[in-house]
């Protein structure tokens, strides 16, 4: 994802990092060299004039933009249900570990220790949860934060989110167990993780469950056919600018069914995506800064590629 200052119309006009427009370049290309053939041989093909009434074009994009609109409006909730999950995660992270720092009555020489522990598992769940939605390895970042004992106990399972659930369901447990929490903090606490273990579900569904498959292949069979018709409807009403007409018109529809397409995953490494590494780095350095547990500062910038 990319955040940055608000730029001027003009600046606008030339961004190039975060638009669509180099995914959706080669399709443009075909557009515009097919409508100039279409112009230089007047829209006939094989000494047969293909006549389309500009009107009907005008009724298919009306429907194709409603359908569209549709679309648009369902992968962009998946997008803000995404957003808002990590947004709790951010919460959550935070409140479990005040509550582990202020509410565990532990006096003995390495209680500071076993609540840096238990923050660093908070972390690692962070990351877990991040590499497991995006298929990649956990194992090295894992590792980085762990103690060996708990880091052999994930390092092989499919769900390490899950796994180290129970590894902190088990520590405060064991807190409860020597009398250094009470049964309502221990009601606390555990409500803390059932929200961790929602916002794993939330996140799952939405990974697992994406815009049903029949609507994005009409909307894309749609919108190229539509941009491949319209230089023969175009010809003979806009002569030699037809091409550059085509050209903005199919930018519109390929560009937004391109945007469509990349929101509708909004966990994946596009440059449009949640920015889920920048979201961990920001629960741990905050969660690290509660627990005194020494870290680099994050270097502030105008312009952000978060990824």
């Amino acid at each position: 994802m990319i955040i940055r200052e608000k730029l001027s119309w003009l600046e606008m006009l030339f961004v190039w990092r975060g638009s669509v427009l180099r995914k959706i370049m080669p399709q443009l290309l075909l557009i515009t060299a097919f409508s100039v053939a279409v112009l230089y041989f007047k829209g006939t093909i094989y000494d047969y004039k293909v006549h389309l009434n500009p009107a009907i074009f005008t009724l298919l994009g009306l429907s194709l933009a409603i359908f569209m609109g549709f679309c648009n409006s369902a992968n962009y909730d998946r997008f803000w249900e995404g957003r808002k999950l990590w947004g709790s995660l951010v919460v959550e992270s935070r409140s479990l570990t005040r509550q582990v720092l202020a509410l565990i009555n532990d006096d003995s020489p390495n209680a500071k220790s076993k609540k840096e522990e238990f923050v660093r598992i908070i972390a690692a769940f962070c990351w877990a949860l991040n590499f497991q939605l995006r298929n990649k390895d956990a194992n090295p970042k894992l590792q980085a934060l762990l103690s060996a004992e708990n880091f052999l106990r994930v390092k092989d399972k499919n769900f390490k989110p899950v796994i180290l659930l129970d590894i902190m369901a088990e520590w405060i447990n064991a807190q409860n167990q020597a009398q250094k929490i009470d049964t309502i903090v221990l009601v606390s606490m555990d409500n803390q993780l059932n929200l961790f273990s929602q916002i794993i579900g939330g996140c799952e569904r939405i990974a697992n469950t994406p815009l049903p498959f029949a609507y994005s292949i009409l909307l894309n069979r749609t919108v190229y056919l539509y941009c491949f018709w319209l230089p023969f409807g175009l010809v003979d009403v806009v002569g030699w600018m037809m091409p550059v007409i085509v050209l903005l018109i199919s930018y519109t529809f390929i560009a937004l069914d391109a945007i469509i397409q990349e929101i509708g995953e909004p966990f994946g490494e596009e440059e449009n995506d949640l920015a889920l590494n920048s979201i961990c780095e920001t629960i741990q350095f905050s969660i690290f800064e509660q627990a005194h547990i020494p870290q680099p500062t994050p270097e502030a910038s105008k312009t952000y590629f978060l990824d």
